[in-house]
């Protein structure tokens, strides 16, 4: 039997779940079976009722003991596997056997086929550094999921993530951890024969689409040494030779967040200010020197569709705002293409903002703090659409948490570290 993982979703019985499946298959099973009838004469409304009244009496008695039965198990899996997430925990509580789906082959193919749900986030706040928060932009909630296996006296920050699964650093740069948050999968990858005490740049990426393939972890220090985590072979390895091109040190901090476009991870570096990219299939390392936009600051790259985007704070004049900008790939130039609406940049004026960058996918998370104030906000990169987010609280906790760092991750059930 899995692990249980003790995420706050919404309060429900399993059983109400379980008796509106049922009710919504015995209807359209019903209406199957019927639709080969002429059509009825039209008949009062008193008849009509009393009709409906008896046939799903009838009909209620009739599927339960001879078709529920033996309803194909396939069936159940491709139902279940488009259930939100959070509802999916409530009906490993119906048996033993639902329980068991996440083990099953057959139920990991019927994930695979349903398009992917928007990532979630998983942060941690200034004030608890040893557990963390995960948000869930779907439904604008924020879960505190209980990971037991996750070491509790050294402080893990989400660095990467890919599949479903998140990569976790601890603090004092000594080793790697990955966990499936939702299922409490975890391993605690081998010891790196490099040690590094530097700052570093940490990527994730998928051998395969499933997660059956595999996954590799990159890391870069900013020295330039480097190592690359394959999950088949569990061990690390270099990826190929950094040039002598690319000018060392990499000038890393904690905002050199790495996005991926396929194979190739991407992160940022600065002095000269440009993109560090390496091709973890062939071993290529590429450099691109570009000029960022002036007056930047705060500033992190992520990733929509393949394209590259930039994310910072841009200050004139005691006036801040957050601005989008996309790599031209003609003319490796930066080009604006959205900000922050007006409104909410007043907000700010005449304060000193810090920005974190929460998510490099398509969907990203924007912490804003001053000493006046702290606004969580996300930012839809296709279709430009800025929300504000609820204030993160700890369970039965008063006051509103500020988000350190985090990962953007898309929930999967069946990802295993």
């Amino acid at each position: 039997m899995g692990r249980w993982c003790l995420l706050n979703v919404d309060d429900g019985s399993a059983d109400e779940y379980y008796s509106f499946v049922m009710a919504a298959e015995r209807s359209r099973s019903f209406e199957m079976l019927e639709s080969n009838k002429p059509t009825p004469s039209k008949k009062s409304r008193k008849e009509r009722t009393r009709g409906k009244s008896l046939r799903v009496t009838t009909n209620t008695e009739v599927m339960e003991q001879e078709i529920w039965k033996d309803f194909p198990e396939d069936l159940f899996e491709a139902v279940i596997a488009r259930l939100p997430i959070t509802t999916f925990f409530r009906f490993r509580s119906v048996c033993q056997k639902w329980n068991s789906l996440l083990s099953s082959e057959s139920f990991s193919k019927q994930c695979a086929r349903v398009q992917q749900a928007s990532p979630w986030f998983y942060t941690i706040t200034h004030e608890n550094v040893s557990t963390g928060a995960i948000y869930d932009p779907s439904l604008k909630k924020w879960h505190h999921p209980t990971v037991s296996s996750l070491p509790t006296k050294m402080i893990l920050l989400p660095v990467a993530s890919a599949g479903g699964l998140v990569c976790f650093h601890d603090i004092g740069h000594r080793n790697f951890y990955v966990c499936n948050p939702l299922t409490q999968s975890f391993k605690e990858l081998p010891a790196r024969s490099v040690k590094v005490w530097s700052r570093i740049a940490v990527g994730m990426t998928m051998n395969e689409s499933s997660t059956s393939g595999g996954y590799k972890i990159l890391w870069v220090g900013c020295d330039g040494e480097h190592e690359v985590y394959d999950s088949l072979a569990n061990s690390w390895s270099r990826a190929g030779n950094m040039p002598s091109s690319i000018k060392l040190p990499l000038c890393l901090n904690f905002r050199s967040q790495t996005v991926t476009v396929d194979d190739t991870l991407y992160f940022m570096r600065s002095n000269p200010e440009g993109v560090v990219s390496c091709d973890l299939i062939t071993g290529v390392w590429k450099q691109y020197i570009i000029p960022a936009p002036l007056h930047l600051t705060d500033q992190t790259l992520a990733e929509c569709g393949g394209r590259i985007i930039l994310i910072g704070l841009l200050t004139k004049n005691a006036a801040t705002c957050v601005y989008i900008w996309e790599l031209q790939k003609m003319t490796l130039l930066w080009k604006e293409v959205d900000r922050m609406p007006n409104e909410w940049c007043l907000e700010f004026y005449g304060k000193h903002v810090r920005m974190t960058c929460l998510g490099n996918k398509g969907l990203l998370m924007l912490s804003l703090r001053s000493r006046q104030m702290n606004r969580l906000v996300t930012y839809n990169v296709a279709s430009r659409e800025w929300l504000k987010v609820p204030g993160c609280m700890v369970p039965r906790g008063k006051k509103r948490q500020w988000i350190a760092c985090g990962t953007a991750f898309h929930p999967c059930l069946t990802a295993v570290a």
